[in-house]
């Protein structure tokens, strides 16, 4: 089934494939190993600082309201916040 393309939808700059570029293509095995080496997905190196736990909280919405104000990070300071407050408020 052959669909026709949506003319809308062509890019000139990004044609569809024909079979004979497909016949042409190169896969990944056909690449020089110095390059494959390059492209492969290297594990992520170790975490630079402890991690933080994901957890969900509810919080008045005139608090969220005002640290979103601020722009982005608003979440980064709410915890350092909540630790300035533990701080303060030691634990007996």
């Amino acid at each position: 089934m052959n669909k026709k393309p949506n003319p809308e939808m062509a890019d000139a700059d990004n044609p569809a494939w024909t079979e004979a570029m497909f016949k042409q293509a190169v896969g990944v095995d056909d690449l020089p190993a110095s390059l494959r080496d390059k492209l492969k997905r290297r594990p992520r190196g170790p975490q630079k600082s402890a991690r933080k736990i994901s957890t969900t909280i509810r919080l008045s919405p005139e608090v969220v309201v005002a640290f979103r104000a601020a722009g982005d990070g608003w979440q980064t300071r709410i915890d350092q916040a909540l630790k300035e407050w533990l701080k303060m408020h030691p634990q007996a």
